[in-house]
């Protein structure tokens, strides 16, 4: 462990005394793990960031305990409700198990080694404010909260003992280093030396890890990439999309895929594994589109030759820009494809964004229905919190609707295994494919 861990200070013995509102005491007892500084009516023995804070009832009874965040306005991260309970080291090395037993399909060695990187620890698991995400022995923890840091060592030995074995069960493997990423919010107040990008644990890092998922290969810069490197909450998706792709092809022919808000090609790398022949990538990121670029013909590697292809590779072009410009130009020029993926960012990190979220959910539906190909595929996603499932698949059917297309649903799909759902602002994934009729 290096020195920058064991010089942290250790949470204070203090614990933080909270009373709240009504309101608020019911959505905590409710499963809630968040309670906002609005809601809080006294406070006794204010501490600092990661210091536990105790909440009390109206009859001054034990009601919930958490991590404090001072600077934050979600400021408790609540780690347990009902009865008193200690909060230490070993009960979080208890609670990191139970989080990677959940995830236990994952690493079965009868699924083998390309399946074992995912999310051994998400929000979602009781440790608000906290994600883990695995690459073939690299463990990258982001924290949104800076009630956290006081927190590290004990979450890195927890870890190094969770990720090997987990209830009897196989885990994902040894833990050779451990990677921390900041929040943007956590990085402006964290004391020196936690830096976002610095490795905690392990062997510094020379350039971005190698893993695989569903058996392709991938690369990914967990120091300083987007999120944690990858965006693992995908995988299923990208496996059905690339399934979807492959009965398209069939024994062979021409398959033309558009991948909106293709960020490093985890669809597109998907779809070409699957036999498409032609592959267009739109971000607005050049990087971006350099390693998607990268990570198709690694999976083009992993198939056989098809017709259609040149040396049995797919063409590939990437073309930087505003997605939703680069959409309206191909509909101009009279482009169609067979796959239309478009994956893009949240479009409601506020609560006052949603109206302009459903907005841009309703034009990205138009724009690409217009672009799909007669019978061809339509894939949509969304990771907006903020938006209902209900609310998204209106939009996206009335995008169809005002392209003058018409459509079926093959399936809708949400969290993968991997990404739990404790609350209901933590359900933000939905995705649907659909088969053009018209």
């Amino acid at each position: 462990m290096v020195a920058i861990l064991e010089e942290l200070d250790p949470p204070s013995d203090r614990r933080v005394a909270l009373r709240v509102t009504n309101d608020a005491l019911r959505q905590l007892r409710s499963g809630h793990p968040w309670l906002f500084d609005r809601s809080i009516t006294s406070i006794k023995n204010a501490g600092k960031a990661g210091d536990l804070a105790v909440v009390f009832d109206g009859e001054r009874r034990f009601a919930a305990i958490g991590l404090y965040d001072p600077r934050s306005p979600i400021r408790v991260r609540i780690l347990h409700v009902g009865r008193p309970t200690l909060i230490d080291g070993d009960w979080l090395a208890d609670r990191l198990a139970e989080a990677v037993d959940r995830r236990r399909s994952l690493f079965g060695t009868s699924r083998g080694i390309d399946e074992a990187d995912g999310g051994p620890v998400d929000e979602n698991d009781g440790l608000p404010g906290l994600v883990v995400d695995w690459y073939s022995g690299s463990a990258v923890v982001k924290l949104y909260t800076a009630a956290w840091i006081p927190w590290l060592p004990s979450l890195v030995t927890g870890l190094s003992v969770a990720t090997q074995r987990s209830d009897h069960q196989e885990g994902p493997g040894v833990m050779e280093r451990v990677v921390l990423r900041l929040g943007r919010v956590v990085a402006g107040s964290a004391p020196p030396g936690i830096v976002d990008g610095v490795v905690l644990v392990g062997p510094t890092l020379d350039g971005p890890v190698e893993f695989f998922e569903n058996g392709l290969p991938f690369t990914a810069d967990i120091a300083h990439g987007h999120k944690t490197g990858h965006f693992l909450d995908q995988r299923d998706n990208r496996s059905l999309v690339g399934r979807l792709v492959g009965e398209a092809v069939g024994s062979g022919g021409r398959h033309r895929v558009l991948d909106v808000f293709s960020c490093t090609g985890g669809f597109a790398a998907h779809a070409a594994a699957a036999g498409a022949t032609e592959l267009t990538l739109v971000d607005v990121s050049e990087r971006a589109l350099e390693l998607a670029r990268h990570h198709v013909e690694g999976a083009v590697g992993s198939r056989p030759q098809r017709s259609g292809t040149v040396n049995g590779r797919p063409e590939v072009v990437t073309v930087a820009g505003d997605a939703f410009d680069v959409m309206a130009d191909l509909a101009r020029a009279g482009r169609q494809f067979d796959t239309v993926v478009v994956d893009p960012p949240s479009f409601a990190n506020r609560a006052n964004h949603v109206d302009r979220a459903l907005a841009a959910y309703h034009r990205s539906a138009r724009l690409a229905a217009l672009l799909v190909a007669p019978h061809g595929l339509l894939f949509h996603a969304s990771c907006s919190a903020r938006v209902t499932e209900a609310s998204f698949l209106n939009q996206i059917r009335r995008g169809i609707a005002d392209a003058n297309r018409e459509a079926s649903v093959l399936t809708v799909t949400g969290h993968p295994v991997d990404h739990p759902i404790g609350f209901v602002h933590g359900t933000y994934l939905k995705a649907v494919a659909l088969r053009m009729t018209s």
